[in-house]
Order: structure tokens, then C-alpha cells, then sequence
């Protein structure tokens, strides 16, 4: 660089920033209140759109970004043997601390590598997970998904829509852009809900329900 003699103030970039980090810092330091607000709807409220979908028990099941434990619970407490995959430690005390359960293993695992799942399953649940993830690694993070399912198994994937909020990363994602990864990976389209208003009351807030199914089942 040639010296002008004159004052120039360089530009640095910023440093980048891991994505999923970021979004773990958020629930790390929140997982007590998150626990409190999330247990304040049940997974009957959040799923009853795709509850007559669920698979006959026993029936293996892994709930992916299980977050505070209800839904892993509620599935154990039905008859499932489920394993609880969450990469932040604080929101997995807050779930055994109030979902205990003999009948959900937990596991410190993430999309899109789930490295640490080497099984199959005839459900995979992911509730406000899915807009966590970064364009680049969503087709990864479906076809790891695809594999992990059994023959005919179901995968379950709730969006959260509208404008992201600004204190974590995510994006507004399309339930069309979810089934078209989906069908490239091998799955169909089983059903589509529209669930309209926020449970939290948030009114900003909307979210959509995909059901994927492995193969023709």
C-alpha cells in the first residue's frame, strides 16, 4: 500500500460470526424463562393439527431442537421411546429438571450433522427449528433428516413466520421452499397446515406445519 501521507481510516471487516452460535447464546441465557413460557402451551395445542398422523405406538422418535422438553415429554408420556437431541446444555437441565422422563434420552447433537443419532426413526419432530438455519446448510440438514427416517417414517416440521426478531438469527422460510427440499431428498408431502394465530399472542407471529413422508408408506 502506497503511504499518502494523508489520515485514512481503514475499514475491517467484522468478524464472522457461526450462526448456530449465536443462536445458542440466546437460549443459553434464557433457557429458565423459556422454559416457563414454552411450558405454558401444550403440545397438543401446538400440534393438534397433525396428532391423527402420529405413528402407532411404541414407535421410535426423535424430537431435534427439543429446547425446554415438552413435546419430548408429551411423546414419552403417549408411549414413545424418544431421544431429545439439543446442543444448548442449559435448556436440557431446564427439560430434566421439568419434564422428567425414563422414557427420553438426551443428546447434545444439532442439525445438520446429528452426528451423534446412528439409528433410524418412524417420527422426526423439529417445532421452531427449521428458520435457525442458514440457506447454505438446509439442504444438508434435509437429506441427514431423510436418512435418519425409517421406511414410511414422518417428518414433522413446524415454521415460525414473519419478521425475524432481532435479538437471534433466523429467517422467515416458506413452507414451499421446506417440501421442495424435501422431495429432492425423497420425501412427499403428506399435509400442509396453516396454523394461523400466535399461541404465545404474539401478533406478529404466524406459523405453518409441513408432514413429510419417506418413500410411499
Amino acid at each position: 500500500m502506497v503511504d499518502t501521507g494523508e489520515n485514512v481510516t481503514q475499514r475491517v471487516a467484522p468478524p464472522a460470526v457461526d450462526p448456530a452460535a449465536g443462536v445458542q447464546a440466546y437460549y443459553a441465557q434464557n433457557a429458565g424463562r423459556l422454559g416457563q413460557r414454552y411450558g405454558s402451551v401444550t403440545f397438543e395445542e401446538v400440534h393438534g393439527g397433525v396428532l391423527d398422523l402420529l405413528p402407532p405406538v411404541p414407535a421410535r422418535v426423535v424430537d431435534i431442537g427439543a429446547g425446554t422438553g415438552r413435546d419430548a415429554a408429551a411423546l414419552a408420556a403417549r408411549g414413545y421411546q424418544v431421544v431429545a437431541a439439543e446442543p444448548v446444555r442449559e435448556l436440557r437441565e431446564v427439560a430434566q429438571q421439568q419434564h422428567p422422563s425414563e422414557n427420553v434420552s438426551w443428546a447434545e447433537d444439532s442439525l445438520p450433522e446429528l452426528s451423534r443419532l446412528d439409528e433410524t426413526f418412524d417420527l422426526a419432530l423439529l417445532s421452531a427449528v427449521w428458520m435457525h438455519l442458514p440457506l447454505a446448510e438446509r439442504g444438508r440438514a434435509m437429506e441427514r433428516l431423510a436418512a435418519l427416517l425409517a421406511p414410511a417414517g414422518l417428518l414433522v416440521i413446524s415454521l415460525r413466520r414473519g419478521d425475524p426478531p432481532t435479538d437471534r438469527v433466523m429467517f422467515d422460510v416458506p413452507a414451499e421452499d421446506v417440501v421442495s427440499l424435501g422431495e429432492r431428498a425423497g420425501l412427499r408431502l403428506v399435509r400442509l397446515v396453516e396454523e394461523g394465530r400466535d399461541r404465545l399472542g404474539r401478533a406478529d407471529v404466524w406459523w405453518q406445519t409441513v408432514v413429510l413422508r419417506k418413500g410411499e408408506g
